[in-house]
């Protein structure tokens, strides 16, 4: 398996050049890009063909793979929203990834599929964002990319056997999950889900946490959670899983680039390697 981290996981306004020398120095063989708001550096709504292609170049300058694209922006433009203005700025988004991710020569794109909340029940957003996602698997595949859907605290596809569910009905090659071994652990054992959902999974989430605190500051340093790595491990091995792990963790405060170093020798651990990196 590859050692991959989220862009998000350096310090906001880290310029690309920096962050593809960090993350090279610090081991990593992968950086997963995010599509950001305007402004933003990097993958924006706003970004061509041409920024794409000095993208890829910057990050082959510096021996860096990239193989996944994340986003934020679906959540404030959900593909189950009851607007169906809301649904296709969703849609857009989406699409975007596609095509950016087709030119970085991306095999996978990170969707959250909808939020359940007051305003959008559980069924309706089942219904919904299915809905929007057939629309979307027509140009997954003339592309070649997955559409990976990551299991996310939206309360939403609860058990791993609604998600094989949603993703076998959408009837495609090109629907797939983005899977996140640390937001399981709020409702589920991630080695469990990982053995039933197979070969749906394209891509996999790394980040710690612990149950104790049980809400969102209970993200943790890998290693220092209640993830049983070695289990998450087997079960990655039993589905002959061999592509990235991808770190999704924030900069620590005091020094917001070692977060990335330290992560990597975690890595290491929960990998197995004999060698762990230095720095």
């Amino acid at each position: 398996m590859l050692k991959g981290i989220n862009q998000w996981g350096f310090p906001e306004g880290t310029s690309l050049e920096d962050m593809f020398h960090h993350a090279k120095l610090a081991g990593y063989d992968a950086v997963e890009l995010n599509l950001n708001p305007s402004g933003g550096i990097g993958l924006t709504m706003e970004s061509t063909a041409a920024d794409a292609e000095a993208i890829l170049a910057l990050a082959t300058k510096h021996g860096v793979k990239l193989r996944s694209l994340s986003t934020s922006l679906l959540w404030r433009a959900p593909l189950s929203a009851t607007d169906p203005v809301v649904r296709a700025e969703g849609a857009a988004v989406v699409t975007k990834q596609i095509e950016l991710a087709s030119l970085l020569g991306l095999d996978t794109i990170l969707v959250v599929p909808g939020v359940v909340n007051a305003d959008n029940p559980y069924d309706e957003c089942y219904k919904l964002s299915q809905d929007e996602i057939r629309k979307l698997l027509p140009i997954a595949e003339q592309h070649g990319v997955y559409i990976g859907i990551e299991n996310v605290w939206n309360k939403f596809l609860l058990s791993p056997l609604e998600m094989n569910r949603y993703i076998d009905e959408l009837d495609s090659p090109m629907a797939g999950v983005y899977f996140d071994v640390g937001n399981i652990l709020q409702y589920g054992y991630p080695e469990q889900w990982i053995r039933i959902l197979g070969h749906r999974i394209k891509k996999v989430h790394v980040k710690d946490f612990n149950t104790n605190i049980g809400n969102g500051t209970g993200f943790v340093p890998l290693l220092s959670g209640n993830v049983n790595w070695s289990e998450v491990r087997r079960a990655l091995h039993e589905i002959s899983y061999n592509d990235t792990l991808t770190a999704e963790l924030s900069p620590y405060d005091a020094d917001p680039f070692q977060m990335a170093y330290d992560t990597s020798r975690q890595l290491d651990v929960i990998l197995g390697s004999p060698n762990p990196s230095q720095e």
